[in-house]
């Protein structure tokens, strides 16, 4: 199987997005496509059960440095998709690069290069980037 990059992805995107061509379109579709990741998520907990979420008030000692601040932290998930979660939560998160690609190839965009300035900003400014 070759290795799909993120040019040839955003090239393919731009080659089959046929009916969504309007900016309006694009916005919604990636909007939506957002909306069923988290649904997706939300099944594999309330109908599957693979996953749980046991979320309460993330606790962390008063004087620990910033930098270990990410040791007590929880992801109030607990378990691990199964192979069905596993496969929709793929798809949908497919989608979703599928109409940021688009997105990107309306407005001028590379998605690498996106992703490489983001890269660049969090290697930058590291534990601080995002607080």
């Amino acid at each position: 199987m070759k290795n799909t990059t993120i040019k040839d992805f955003q090239k393919n995107t731009d080659k089959y997005l046929i009916r969504h061509k309007s900016i309006l379109d694009i916005m919604t579709k990636y909007q939506e496509s957002a909306a069923r990741v988290n649904r997706s998520l939300a099944k594999s907990v309330t109908e599957c059960g693979c996953l749980k979420i046991t979320a309460q008030k993330q606790n962390a000692p008063q004087d620990i440095a910033y930098t270990s601040l990410k040791d007590y932290m929880s992801s109030h998930t607990e378990g691990t998709l199964c192979p069905h979660c596993r496969d929709n939560l793929t798809k949908e998160l497919g989608h979703v690069f599928f109409y940021m690609a688009a997105l990107c190839n309306l407005t001028g965009l590379s998605m690498e290069e996106v992703m490489q300035q983001e890269n660049n900003n969090i290697s930058t400014l590291g534990y601080y980037y995002l607080s």
